[in-house]
Parts: C-alpha cells; structure tokens; sequence
C-alpha cells in the first residue's frame, strides 16, 4: 500500500441514491458529537468518582480531539485501497468499545484510553463523511445530503450536554456514557444495512494531506476554515457567562436560550442546501460577516435580553450550517482527493477550535468579554476576506 494515492470519488454508474446510508451516517454523526461533548456537562461527577480534578477530567475532551487531529491527516494514506464501507463500519464499532471503556472505567488511564478510541472515531468519519457521500448521491444531491450529516450533529449539540447533566443525576455519569451504547449500535446495524459497497476505485489526485496545501485555493480555503471556527468559538465557549454576567439570565433563560440557538441552526441547515447549489462562494464569504456583526452587536447589546436572544437566535441560523458550505466546496474542489482534503479540514477544525478557546478565555480572563467578542468578531470578517481570495483562486484557475 503506497501512501499518498488517492481514489476518484465519482458516484457508481447504475446505484440509485442511497438515502438510507446517509440517514445512518447522520445518526452516526449525532452519536460522535454527543459522545465528544458528553463530559462537559459530567466533569464533577467523574472527577469524584475517579479520585481526580475537574481539570484532569477535562482532559476527556482535550484527549480525543488530539487522537482525532492525527487520525484526519493519516487516514486517506493509511486505508486507500480498503472498500470505504468496511472502514465506516469499523469506525461505527469503535463508538460501541469508547462508550463501553468510558462507562466501565476504573480509573484514568482507563478513561483516557476510551477517549482516545472516541477521537480515531471522530478524525476517521469526518474525514470519510464528505468522500462517501459523494459515492452514495448524485452530485447535485450532495449539498442536501451534507445538510442532512449536519442535521445530526447539529441535533446533538441542542441535547448533548443538558441530557448528559440530566441522565447523570438520575443514573450516574457512567449510565449517561453508556447510553451512547445502543445508540451506536444501531447506527451499525444501519449502516450495515444500508450501506453499499465503496470498493477504492482508480487512482487519481495527490491523496496526500500536505502536498494539497501546494495548491493556493486549498490553502486559502484552509486558512478561511482556520479562522471561521476559532472566531466561532472564541465567543461561542464563553457565552454562558457572558449571558450570566452581562445579561444577567438565570439557568432556565438560560437553557431557553441556547435551545433558541440550537433550534435556529437546525433551520440554517435544512434552508443551506438551496443557497448552495448557485451561490456557493458568497454563503461561504457572507455566513463569516454576518456572524462578525453579530459578535460587535452582542457587545452593545448584550444587557438587552430581548436583543441578545434575537442575535443568539441569528448567530445560530448562521453558524450551525456553515460546515455545510465548506463541505460542499470541498467535494466540487477536490472531487477527487475528498478524503485527503476532508482529512486536512478536520484536522484545521479541530485545530482551531481548540485555539479559539484557548485565546477567548485568555482574553476573557484579562480583559472581559468586551475583549473576546471584539477578537471573535475580527477572526470571522478575515474569515469572509479569506473566502474571497478563494473565490478569486478558484475562479482565476489556481487550483
């Protein structure tokens, strides 16, 4: 096996669209992002029973985002001539053996250990997702089916971490791990139903993560993804005491609020699908600047509950969907190098996410929140300035 070959990713002459895998591939995603986030709202309870700090708990999350970074930058060399429906359903496996380490963990190597595994799951499908759609619908199809990935993650950002406190108290923070259990479990059997056979067909492309970076509108592209999501979430993790602080809400506003903000992307992301097909580059430029003015406008208005929950609900409508946008370039960019190139944005998500926190919460922590929105709002408009250049490099032919 020769790594660094890649494979076309061209949809089977004669195989009718199969909206059923992709409906199994969405639950799969709603599993991932409920399992990756589950011990935000568990961190105390497991720390206890585990004899640890909240801080050495945290590193539940810290640890599968390391194990999905490398996974998304070496699984396209690493499984190339594998049958991809092989591959999904070993990964779809390894959320049943996470959940069930995670749940029976007696301690914190063993905990780690069960997170690790979650992270190759998570590094492995996101990188694989937007390849294997491509093979399962037709093109003209593909924005709806990436709007349908998105629905489940956006359905378990809504009910992950409330659900997770709330199983927790009634049976146990290793109770509320293992209900991903059967979750997950379904989805395999679904998957195992539903999807068909993605045997590695002809080589083409460069298939290698880092030489993608050679061509100017995938390194622009990259640098936009970069800084969208550290601006997102620069301000997205520290809005709950900014609402405590600012708007001064209590819990069950609170939990109003970021139900409006989940509620809202669902709705982003079933509308996307449509802006897409004819107007690509200018949802990708304009989703960035909108969330920017939302940022400045948050900053003004944050003690205006009435006028803070109207932004929450716009910031949402806007941000939930927009990986549909990026995926979408994705697939008509790299149509033959989709899982080297979905390898490299997830590693850049994952990547900046974790930036985007870390400087949020220095700025917060030194400054206020006046500080971080401020700087949240200048990653999302050079965000949208990036787009543009890869507007420019994709239509100027700079591939």
């Amino acid at each position: 096996m020769t790594v660094g070959t890649a494979f076309t990713c061209d949809a089977i002459p004669d195989r009718s669209p199969a909206w059923g895998a992709v409906l199994a591939m969405s639950l799969c995603c709603m599993v991932l992002v409920a399992s990756e986030f589950m011990p935000v709202s568990l961190l105390t309870p497991i720390a206890a029973d585990l004899h640890m700090t909240e801080g050495q708990a945290g590193q539940a999350i810290s640890v599968s985002g390391i194990f999905a970074v490398l996974t998304s930058l070496f699984i396209s060399g690493l499984t190339a001539r594998w049958d991809r429906r092989t591959v999904l359903l070993a990964l779809a496996l390894s959320l049943i053996v996470s959940g069930s380490i995670v749940a029976l963990a007696s301690n914190y190597t063993i905990l780690m250990a069960g997170r690790a595994v979650l992270g190759v799951a998570i590094g492995g499908f996101w990188s694989m997702s937007t390849a294997a759609v491509m093979r399962l619908v037709p093109t003209d199809s593909v924005p709806r089916a990436l709007a349908l990935l998105q629905g489940g993650t956006a359905l378990a950002s809504i009910v992950a971490a409330p659900l997770g406190s709330f199983l927790g108290e009634h049976i146990g923070w290793r109770g509320a791990f293992f209900c991903v259990v059967p979750l997950a479990a379904i989805a395999l059997v679904w998957l195992l139903a539903k999807l068909p056979s993605m045997h590695a067909g002809r080589p083409t492309g460069s298939g290698n993560v880092f030489k993608l970076l050679r061509r100017p509108v995938v390194a622009s592209g990259m640098v936009a993804i970069t800084l969208f999501f550290m601006g997102q979430f620069a301000l997205f993790t520290y809005l709950r005491p900014f609402l405590e602080m600012v708007t001064h809400v209590d819990v069950p506003t609170l939990s109003l609020l970021l139900l409006l903000l989940g509620i809202t992307g669902l709705v982003g992301t079933t509308l996307i699908g449509s802006f897409l097909t004819n107007g690509m580059y200018g949802v990708m430029i304009a989703i960035p600047l909108g969330m920017a003015a939302i940022a400045v406008a948050l900053i003004t208005f944050g003690n205006w509950l009435t006028g803070t929950a109207v932004l929450l609900g716009a910031w949402g409508l806007l941000g939930t969907p927009a990986p549909v946008a990026w995926n979408t370039w994705l697939t008509r960019t790299l149509p033959n190098d989709a899982e080297a190139g979905g390898g490299l944005m997830v590693a850049a998500i994952q990547l900046a996410i974790t930036l985007g926190a870390t400087v949020g919460g220095l700025l917060f922590d030194m400054s206020g929140y006046h500080s971080t929105f401020g700087a949240s709002a200048a990653m999302l408009a050079a965000a949208g300035l990036m787009a543009f250049v890869t507007k420019r490099a994709g239509s100027s032919g700079h591939l």
